[in-house]
């Protein structure tokens, strides 16, 4: 079934169908059209949205990186961008692959749906044309027949007429006979333009206006069938990017998944562990008996002091790491009187000085030295070369990292040197290319830069292994510190020496001296009988470590090591492979299982 014969009837329902299916595809175009517009829009607001939440490089989002959570929320951040990119796919190839196909073809079957009607009209004109012929010949034919028969009416009565001359009968039949002539001409043209009509209307409905209509039916048919390509293209194009649209949210997922709480936790130890000691305990001072300090814990049970008698607030805010008040107002101390000096007998040779400096003097040798604390650290704004102004397992950190630093500065350095003796060898053998004295200058330069980072990198790893002897014999050197300080106090309770005589005076004064120096001596790292050191226990990996700072080893999550040396209280253990390679690893990363002694 095609329209020329089943709508050849039907001529301006097929114009009005062809003309709607173009605009259906121009409507179609424009939806496309707002769609990708969309698209578009969305992917940029989504690349908006991931770069407000993007963390700044050098920023304190930047740091916080370094914790899993925050990094799954930038991997987040980053799927969430490339998901954005697929976006903007899907509105490009919407517009290459669907837009312009149709909008151009569009534009083809126009001219070609207007060619066809053209013909159509031309073939109805024709036809119309031809009818026109037929109608005129008619009417002649009409008129003239009339005419004929009212010339023979008209000679025929003349004839009867017995009044009409011979002459009048002559020339009215005469008349009548021309008349009767011009009819049957009239009647034969009639009947040709009747014949030709006749084939020029089989013609216009049996074989052009059906040509045209299929022409048009084809034209039609070639329309929805691109249409529905487009249709196709609209889901196809969605469809393609949805594997990597996949991708991205299996990366999503995968994200959520490495937010690690106990490697969070870990991190956070591992970025603000400073390696200080927890403060010892305060020891009591007794003021009643003239400024006589407790020496052991057995003075608990002397008569305590009045209560405006109380160690200073200097020493008091050190007992507070985590407490918001900056400062604490020092309490008033009573002056004393001879009163009290009588009371508790005569004076000591000290009280020849200021009173008052020498009870300052008396609690500053009480309280033991130790770390400064927590707020104290956070006030220091004095920064030095060698980070000492940091915390010891900070300093440590930063120590390394100024050494990768630099080794990498000497590294491109050294790069740039072999290049330049390169270069100058092929102008020693080519020398239309170039001077080779011309590059002495630069090679001198790069000389010195390595010598001088050279120096720098020496200088950071002596403060490094300094730093890393600090580190390792911390817990001797508090333990020695310690005892050294309750020695003193043993003696006092044991009454060897008095307080008031002069050696104890001598005594005080040393310990005095005592007092300023640091609480932790440096310690050389002495490896000389490493190969002698025999294991104390296995550990084994709970996390990957890469080892890259100098005396680190790397690891594996699940290997095994040996434990050589356990942690000494600043949060490496040093460990030993089978095959003899030793290093220090986090104690937090490793289980670790000593053997039973």
């Amino acid at each position: 079934m095609d329209w020329g014969t089943e709508l050849w009837d039907q001529y301006e329902i097929i114009d009005k169908h062809t003309q709607w299916g173009l605009d259906l595809v121009e409507k179609y175009v424009k939806f496309v059209k707002e769609r990708t517009e969309i698209e578009q829009n969305y992917a940029k607001q989504l690349r908006g949205l991931v770069k407000k939440y993007s963390p700044k490089r050098g920023t304190k989002e930047d740091q916080e990186c370094k914790f899993s959570q925050s990094q799954s929320f930038v991997d987040i951040l980053n799927e969430m961008n490339d998901y954005a990119g697929q976006r903007e796919v899907v509105a490009e190839n919407m517009m290459m692959n669907i837009c312009i196909e149709l909008t151009k073809y569009s534009q083809d079957i126009k001219q070609e749906r207007k060619m066809f009607l053209l013909e159509g009209r031309k073939a109805q004109q024709y036809l119309e044309c031809s009818f026109k012929q037929l109608d005129s010949s008619k009417r002649k034919f009409e008129r003239e027949w009339r005419e004929a028969e009212k010339a023979a009416l008209n000679a025929e009565r003349l004839d009867q007429d017995i009044n009409a001359t011979k002459a009048d009968v002559e020339k009215a039949k005469q008349q009548a006979h021309l008349r009767t002539h011009v009819a049957e001409e009239c009647k034969n043209e009639y009947a040709a333009q009747l014949q030709k009509y006749n084939k020029d209307q089989n013609s216009f409905y049996f074989t052009d206006m059906p040509q045209v209509y299929n022409k048009l039916q084809d034209m039609d048919e070639r329309r929805v069938k691109k249409l529905r390509e487009g249709y196709h293209t609209f889901a196809e194009t969605e469809r393609r990017v949805m594997p990597i649209i996949g991708k991205c949210l299996d990366g999503i997922t995968k994200a959520a998944d490495n937010a690690n709480e106990k490697k969070d936790a870990l991190t956070l130890i591992e970025l603000h562990k400073s390696g200080f000691q927890r403060p010892e305990d305060v020891e009591f001072e007794d003021y009643s008996q003239a400024i006589n300090r407790a020496t052991s814990e057995s003075s608990l049970g002397t008569p305590k002091a009045p209560s405006d008698l109380r160690p200073i607030g200097k020493n008091k805010s050190k007992l507070w790491p985590f407490s918001k008040n900056k400062k604490l107002p020092p309490p008033p101390l009573l002056p004393l009187t001879p009163h009290s000096l009588a009371a508790n007998g005569p004076p000591s040779p000290k009280f020849s000085r200021d009173p008052l400096s020498y009870c300052l003097n008396e609690i500053n040798k009480t309280v033991k030295p130790r770390i400064s604390s927590f707020r104290s650290l956070k006030r220091a704004t004095a920064f030095t070369e060698d980070f000492s102004h940091l915390p010891p397992e900070q300093r440590r950190k930063k120590l390394q990292q100024k050494i990768e630093e630099l080794n990498k500065e000497r590294q491109k350095e050294v790069d740039q040197r072999e290049a330049l003796d390169k270069m100058k060898d092929v102008y020693q053998k080519n020398p239309q290319m170039g001077d080779p004295n011309s590059l002495e200058p630069q090679i001198s330069q790069t000389s010195n830069n390595i010598e001088r980072l050279q120096a720098e990198r020496q200088k950071y790893e002596s403060w490094l292994a300094d730093a890393e002897g600090r580190l390792v014999h911390r817990s001797e050197t508090m333990r020695y510190t310690v005892h050294r300080e309750s020695a003193p106090s043993l003696n006092n309770n044991n009454g060897s020496h008095s307080k008031d005589s002069p050696d104890s005076a001598h005594s005080d004064d040393s310990n005095q001296d005592n007092s300023s120096q640091p609480i932790y001596a440096e310690f050389e790292d002495d490896f000389e009988d490493e190969d002698s050191v025999l294991p104390i226990g296995q550990c084994t990996a709970v996390f990957h470590f890469d080892g890259a700072s100098e005396g680190t080893i790397s690891m594996r999550e699940g290997e095994v090591f040996s434990v050589v040396e356990e942690d000494k209280g600043d949060g490496w253990t040093r460990v030993r492979r089978v095959n003899g390679d030793e290093g220090y690893v986090p104690t937090s990363y490793v289980k670790i299982a000593l053997h039973r002694k």
